[in-house]
């Protein structure tokens, strides 16, 4: 067992891990889940490899997989951008918890000649969505982008086809804009989409839209980036159309959050408060002794989530997410601490 000490800075517990030479070499944590916060999860799993010896596997493979894996118990924690209910989260015998781990912005990109910079409203973007706006050159887009010459070409969405916190996000802010949205398609991570071109996962739908002119897609904001698309300003629920930046997304989460932290943040009430942003997180299970774990897996696992919502927050910025605020730090904090292995807390 690794010594644990613990010292107090401005009235807040700071727990500290001192790892004997060579401990933890051989502990491999599989992880799998949403491919919107992977930029993030690759640097700061490879750090902590770097600094404590153990590999951290994480395959982007989506929320709603990582969700089923760890369901099935296949794998030690799953990253997910959505919603559980308080029933979901609750199994036979156990209890799913979630810890955030940054936040991020869901963003509209697309591919027009020069790639212009564009302004969004909440309704023609449901419009675009529900294949109600097929012209790039609809006179409710260009009421709102007058000073751009708007090409007389359709759109064409391009959508995830997997099971996506990414489209749990997108979805629920156009749940939130939109009742015809609502009524038609509603909110979730796998949906019956009127329109659109899918494909898996961030990376997916990035390269539909890089290959395809005239094409319009939702991804988290570093993927946009990353591969020099453009990226609309969203009008807020104050009137004010919003750049997706790390100050506005953590406008977005300046939140009253629950104990659990499932919340989301989409269509902000926060005046300067980009209206597609979310939490993302790595979900558990709070009893560790399932499925012949051992205690010392379990115990790297809440090193390793301790480890991200301190240290690893300095890699957020960099990669273009927001890290998350001291209060849900607190509360994350408080989540870790309740994780227990034969029904007592690994972190004591």
């Amino acid at each position: 067992m690794p010594k644990i000490s613990g010292f107090l800075i401005s009235g807040a517990l700071i727990i500290s891990f001192v790892l004997s030479p060579g401990m933890a070499k051989d502990i491999e944590l599989i992880g799998a889940g949403a491919t919107f916060p992977y930029p993030f999860y690759s640097k700061v799993f490879g750090i902590y490899h770097q600094e404590f010896g153990v590999k951290v596997n994480y395959q982007a493979i989506g929320s709603g997989g990582g969700t089923r894996q760890l369901l099935n118990k296949t794998v030690d924690f799953g990253g997910t951008d959505a919603l559980m209910s308080d029933e979901e989260v609750k199994t036979e015998d156990n209890y799913i918890l979630y810890v955030p781990t940054c936040l991020g912005a869901v963003v509209l990109t697309y591919n027009l000649p020069g790639n212009p910079g564009l302004k969004f409203t909440p309704e023609f973007i449901a419009g675009i969505f529900l294949g109600k706006i097929t012209k790039w050159n609809d006179e409710r887009i260009v009421a709102v982008n007058p000073e751009v010459a708007l090409p007389d070409m359709n759109i064409i969405v391009a959508r995830r086809s997997d099971g996506s916190g990414t489209t749990f996000i997108f979805s629920s802010y156009l749940g939130k804009v939109s009742g015809e949205w609502n009524q038609k398609v509603g909110v979730g991570t796998s949906l019956n989409w009127p329109v659109g071109l899918g494909a898996k996962g961030n990376p997916g739908v990035t390269g539909l839209i890089r290959q395809i002119p005239g094409s319009i897609g939702y991804v988290e904001l570093i993927y946009a980036l990353q591969n020099n698309l453009p990226v609309a300003l969203v009008e807020n629920k104050s009137g004010n159309f919003i750049q997706p930046t790390i100050e506005s997304v953590s406008l977005a989460a300046n939140v009253d959050l629950p104990e659990h932290t499932r919340a989301s943040i989409s269509n902000t009430e926060a005046e300067y408060g980009y209206p597609i942003s979310g939490f993302t997180w790595i979900i558990l299970y709070k009893e560790q002794n399932y499925a012949r774990r051992t205690r010392e897996k379990a115990e790297e696992l809440v090193r390793l989530l301790w480890w991200v919502i301190h240290e690893g927050q300095k890699f957020a910025e960099p990669l273009h997410y927001a890290p998350i605020p001291e209060s849900a730090v607190k509360k994350a904090e408080e989540i870790i601490k309740s994780v227990t292995y034969n029904g007592k807390a690994l972190l004591q």
